[in-house]
């Protein structure tokens, strides 16, 4: 199956690409979400119609997630979650939780660009998470979760 890329994709290629994709990629992924058109002559004079706001909307897209990402690398974002006496937690910090305490700090995060390679997190402490603002744009974030009292 044959799509023309409307928003740049990992590991797929960039916005305006013509690239050959498994027909389950193409159907349950790619067209969906808007990511991709299928590649017919229609569909190829539309997009060349549409070329400079698809660029234009991609660029402003990153842009946002650099500014973000700048403010978001020197903060450290406090979680207060009830533990053990050992510093295990009553529970776990997952995506979400990360997430609500970054908004509730004046950070716009979503639950889907916090990525927790190592699953919920369950000891008090220092923690590093890794936050996907953008295809290109990862950034570190630091997490002290708190027992509380």
């Amino acid at each position: 199956m044959e799509v023309i890329l409307l928003q740049k994709v990992a590991n797929l290629g960039n916005v305006g690409d013509r690239v050959k994709v498994r027909s389950g990629f193409g159907r349950n992924f790619l067209l969906p979400k808007g990511k991709a058109t299928l590649a017919t002559p229609d569909n190829v004079a539309r997009f060349e119609a549409r070329r400079a706001e698809l660029e234009r909307a991609a660029r402003e897209h990153l842009a946002s997630a650099e500014e973000r990402s700048g403010a978001l690398k020197e903060h450290k974002v406090v979680i207060r979650a009830k533990a053990g006496a050992e510093g295990k937690l009553f529970g776990s910090i997952g995506t979400s939780d990360i997430a609500e305490a970054a908004t509730r700090e004046g950070f716009k995060l979503e639950r889907s660009e916090v990525r927790l390679p190592n699953g919920p997190l369950r000891m008090v402490g220092e923690h590093v998470v890794n936050l996907h603002l953008h295809v290109d744009v990862d950034v570190p974030l630091q997490i002290s979760i708190v027992a509380e009292e």
